[in-house]
């Protein structure tokens, strides 16, 4: 076993340049690529900046999103939004992430991940800024995907600096990140109105997260300098590396990874956006129901911890598939048939069977040899499946509208399980996207 230090101190990939494919070989060694510049991380201390770093960029990445699904009517109030730009409000998000998301492999080709990082986090904090400072509908848009950017990007370059920087640590490390981004969501989400209140405007409930993402910078910015330095000395050597040749879109993993992020998302933000009304619907009190809901993230934290630790000590991830699958069923049938008498084991279940994210996460870097696989891999199986993801709010709203009650919508989650259960028994077996 790796000492802990070690662990920590360790990229596989030259954390101060950008990540390049071998060129050495066609096929990718079972170990990821290195380089002479790795030396700028001293042990310890490099490893411990860059996990904070990762855990306060985690922190950031739906903070923007949660606060203001909170403030949205005071939003819509105070710059006379019309229903249509607010639906679009909300789907706005996913169709960022996917297309945003799409260019991250392009950008660390180029530039080295932790001034990808850096850019991604100002972009956020100034977009915040800048959708709070204005009275024009189009510009809160417009600067909302520039936030939304930032997020996109660093979506993406997680996972793989898990895999570059963490690589025999992988569960452990993605489980923190993945806490700590359930625990920037729910924050946000509690604490925005109180901050609107307490200053007397909507404006100030928003734009307060622009300064945390400004504290992610901090960790980041000594990394990106010497990576500027490291570039420098390398001179033209990163740019004689080939041209990656991973092409996720071309495979059956690639596919079947997108489908499984895409189905699983599609279940966590038609959560955030129905459940509550489903327990409304139930005999709930509107109070009673959001706690409910907010459960759902409660009870998600442990599992979020400690997914991505069992996902990879298992030699086959098929038990877990099927493990979080049939939490999910179950929930599932009970808020069709029992939505009152037993909510809080519905929650139980649901938060359970939403384990299938950090288990994504987990098997992003599982699947791939190299921090360049993992990039690859993981933009296109989350911009592919943020695009699937956006339809199931649209979807659900419409069967339930068309119905009036939850089990057409239900039934519409249940068939969207099925498609997540066989894409991740795909996925299970252990198998390298550069190996496709």
């Amino acid at each position: 076993m790796t000492p802990p230090t070690a662990a920590l101190a360790g990229p596989d990939v030259a954390p101060d340049a950008p990540v390049a494919t071998p060129a050495a070989a066609q096929r990718p060694d079972t170990r990821a690529t290195t380089d002479t510049s790795a030396r700028g991380v001293r042990p310890g201390t490099g490893g411990l900046l860059v996990l904070a770093g990762m855990l306060l960029v985690a922190l950031n990445l739906r903070a923007a999103i949660t606060s203001l699904g909170a403030l949205l009517d005071e939003v819509r109030t105070g710059l006379a939004l019309s229903g249509a730009v607010a639906g679009f409000v909300t789907t706005l998000p996913t169709i960022a992430f996917a297309v945003f998301g799409a260019f991250t492999p392009w950008l660390v080709r180029r530039v080295a991940p932790a001034r990808v990082l850096v850019v991604a986090m100002v972009t956020l904090a100034l977009g915040q800024l800048l959708r709070v400072l204005t009275d024009s509908a189009l510009v809160f848009l417009m600067a909302s995907a520039l936030a939304l950017a930032g997020i996109a990007v660093a979506n993406i370059l997680l996972p793989m600096l898990v895999k570059q920087y963490f690589p025999h640590r992988t569960g452990l490390v993605t489980g923190a990140y993945t806490v700590a981004l359930t625990l920037g969501t729910t924050v946000a989400a509690a604490a925005a109105v109180p901050v609107a209140h307490a200053f007397g405007s909507w404006r100030v409930g928003l734009g307060v997260w622009a300064g945390l993402a400004l504290v992610a910078v901090l960790p980041w910015t000594p990394l990106a300098l010497r990576a500027r330095a490291a570039a420098r000395r390398a001179g033209r050597t990163a740019q004689a590396s080939p041209r990656s040749r991973i092409r996720p879109e071309r495979t059956r993993l690639g596919w079947a990874m997108a489908l499984y992020f895409g189905a699983q998302s599609l279940s966590g933000y038609v959560v955030m956006g129905w459940l509550a009304q489903l327990f409304r619907d139930a005999g709930y009190q509107p109070q009673d129901a959001g706690l409910l809901l907010a459960g759902v993230t409660a009870f998600g934290v442990p599992v979020a911890l400690v997914m991505p630790a069992i996902a990879t000590r298992l030699r086959t991830l098929r038990p877990l598939v099927l493990f979080l699958s049939g939490a999910a069923t179950l929930s599932y049938l009970g808020l069709a048939f029992a939505p009152h008498d037993l909510a809080l084991l519905w929650v139980l279940l649901l938060a359970i069977g939403q384990g299938a994210f950090p288990l994504i996460l987990t098997t992003i870097g599982l699947r791939a040899r190299t921090a360049e696989g993992t990039v690859q891999l993981s933009a296109f199986a989350q911009s592919t499946g943020y695009v699937i993801a956006g339809l199931g709010p649209l979807l659900v709203g419409i069967l339930y509208e068309a119905t009036g009650g939850w089990q057409a919508p239900i039934a519409f989650l249940l068939v969207a399980l099925v498609v997540q259960t066989c894409a991740g028994l795909a996925i299970s077996r252990p198998r390298y996207i550069e190996d496709e």
